[in-house]
Order: structure tokens, then C-alpha cells, then sequence
């Protein structure tokens, strides 16, 4: 590790000097292109998915404070100058409950984690737990890691991360410390200076106007779940599903492409399907327009959709039923 990515000790250490110790060398010009694989590691509502967005620069994986919002490895690509940028979200490793989908989700963060060619460990500034101690122990040796402390621009009295950060890199070797706002662009854009050097020199994997290798219908899904979380707050268990069951393009005189969708909403209980529906169905109205109006968006299309509301109890612990509804 370069002397220069060490935190520095005392409790006077302020925000400008904190970020100049985390700094990397530049790395050196090379001729030819860089492409590498990084994982995005942490425990369940630190940001990892609004850090995956904000590197890609689309929204390609949805953001909740409900737990579990992510559960599939989500592949963001960014391809700036000669270097493709190959981001791997991962669910939160989950911990608590012993359900088949949560064995499925930790499944996920298992195997992101072991082919990667760099991590980023992604924690709350100021703050480490049981929880994030769990997917620190994780981590794989021989891989380079970058502690990413996220939320930054929450932390009221920076000049206490000195000693935290000091006691991180006792936690574990990492390669450098990134202090950061995954809401900052200034940050985003240092995040991918220091990424560049731990990415080998070969040929990109995607094309260089790609930016997630997920369908069209894969995001349809999450977006639907995103809209549900949202507007079920926390009442709705984390049990819940979309599952997609038509998805056809058609050609339009007016539109120009015209996309219909007719996707259904699993849940667990009777309660819950009430829950969603709403009064008079207005809550699945309004969850079927919101998320119509983002899958226009992120599809340049003209969107039908259509959702329904199912109930099936147990899902979430019935292993052949969660691989039937798309997980791992």
C-alpha cells in the first residue's frame, strides 16, 4: 500500500487532508484498453445500489430504505476513454432469517465476491456493525479492496473518521480508503480515477454504449418492486415479488415502439394483497403509473401495463418456487 493511502493518525485531520491521504498515484499512461470487473459489497441500506446508479449514470438498479431491495447481481457498465468500467451490484448479505430467498440473495453476494479483479466495500461513514463485519469477513484474500465510506455528507464531525479510519485498516489490509457521497459527481468522478489502475489492460467485454447487461423486462420487474416498496412503505413484508408474465414489442404509427407489459405482484397473505391493491385499487393504480412513467423513460417507448395481484403463501421458503420466480 502507498504511504500516501493510509489514513493519518490524530483527530484533527480535516476533510481536505482526509481525501489527500486517500488519494492514489496517478497511474501511469498505457496504450490500449482497460477492462475489469468490480463488486459492490455491503450490508443491506448503505447505498450500494444509488453508488451503482451514479457510476453507470442510469438508473439501472432500484433504491429503497426497505431492506432486501436488492436481490439479483445487476452488471453496470461505464466505458469512459479507454477504460470499460464493469460494476457488479450485489444484495445485501443478509443475516437475519434463514428463508430460502435470503440463502438465495447471500448465494449471489458469494459469488460476486470470488471473481472479481477489485472490490469496493461499501460501509456508512463513521459507523461499523455486526453486519458489516459479516460481509467483511467475505472479502477474499490476493483481491485488492477499497473501503468506500458512503453517506459523507451525513457525517456532522469529520474530523472523527481519522481514528475510525485507522481502526478499519486494522479491520482489514485495505488498498485505500475513499471518504465520499455517492450523491457527489465530484466524488464519483475521483472513485473512477482510483478504480482505473486496479483494472488489467485486455479488451472491453461490451460495447461501449452499453450499460447494464440486464433485459428490458428483468428491469420492467424491478422497477414494478421498487414502485411497491415505495408506496407500501414498511408495512408490506420484504417477501413480496414481481414476476413478468408478457412482455411484447410491437411496432407503432405514433409511438414509434410501443412495449406491453402484464406483470403480477406475489405476496404472502390475503392482508397483503389488500395492502397492495388499496382503497378502490388506488394504490395499485398509482404503483402502475409511476413505474409505467419510469419504464417509458428508460425504455424511449411507448409502455401498456397491466398488473395483478397474487397470493402465494410461503414462497419465500419454498427453494423451487424462488428459483420458478427468476433468483439464483
Amino acid at each position: 500500500m502507498n504511504d500516501a493511502s493510509k489514513p493519518v493518525a490524530g483527530n484533527d485531520l480535516d476533510l481536505e487532508a482526509m481525501l489527500a491521504a486517500a488519494k492514489p498515484a496517478v497511474a501511469p499512461a498505457v496504450d490500449g484498453q482497460r477492462c475489469g470487473v468490480i463488486a459492490i459489497v455491503g450490508k443491506p441500506n448503505v447505498g450500494k445500489s444509488t453508488l451503482l446508479n451514479a457510476l453507470v449514470g442510469q438508473k439501472i438498479s432500484i433504491t429503497s430504505r426497505k431492506a432486501q431491495t436488492t436481490r439479483h447481481r445487476i452488471t453496470g457498465i461505464r466505458t469512459l476513454h479507454q477504460t470499460q468500467y464493469v460494476f457488479v451490484d450485489t444484495p445485501g448479505f443478509q443475516t437475519r432469517h434463514s428463508t430460502a430467498l435470503n440463502k438465495s440473495l447471500n448465494k449471489t453476494v458469494m459469488g460476486a465476491i470470488g471473481d472479481v479483479d477489485l472490490v469496493l466495500f461499501v460501509v456508512e461513514a463513521g459507523n461499523f456493525t455486526l453486519a458489516d463485519a459479516k460481509v467483511l469477513s467475505l472479502l477474499k484474500p490476493g483481491i485488492p479492496a477499497l473501503l468506500v465510506a458512503n453517506k459523507l455528507d451525513t457525517v456532522n464531525r469529520r474530523a472523527e473518521l481519522a481514528p475510525w479510519l485507522k481502526s478499519m485498516q486494522e479491520r482489514h489490509p485495505f488498498n485505500e480508503f475513499v471518504p465520499m457521497s455517492a450523491k457527489n459527481k465530484g466524488d464519483i468522478e475521483r472513485l473512477f480515477g482510483i478504480c482505473e489502475k486496479y483494472l488489467p489492460e485486455q479488451a472491453w467485454f461490451y460495447a461501449e454504449d452499453e450499460l447494464t447487461d440486464r433485459s428490458e423486462k428483468f428491469l420492467a420487474s424491478e422497477t414494478v418492486r421498487e414502485k411497491l416498496f415505495r408506496f407500501t412503505g414498511d408495512e408490506l413484508p420484504y417477501t413480496s415479488t414481481v414476476v413478468i408474465d408478457k412482455f411484447d414489442e410491437e411496432k407503432s404509427k405514433n409511438h414509434g415502439r410501443m412495449v406491453r407489459i402484464s406483470a403480477t405482484i406475489v405476496v404472502e397473505r390475503d392482508g397483503h394483497k389488500a395492502m397492495v391493491i388499496g382503497d378502490k385499487g388506488e394504490r395499485l393504480k398509482r404503483i402502475g403509473t409511476e413505474a409505467r412513467q419510469e419504464l417509458e423513460k428508460l425504455m424511449d417507448a411507448k409502455v401498456f401495463l397491466e398488473l395483478w395481484v397474487k397470493v402465494r403463501s410461503g414462497w419465500a421458503d419454498d427453494e423451487a418456487r424462488v428459483r420458478s420466480f427468476g433468483y439464483e
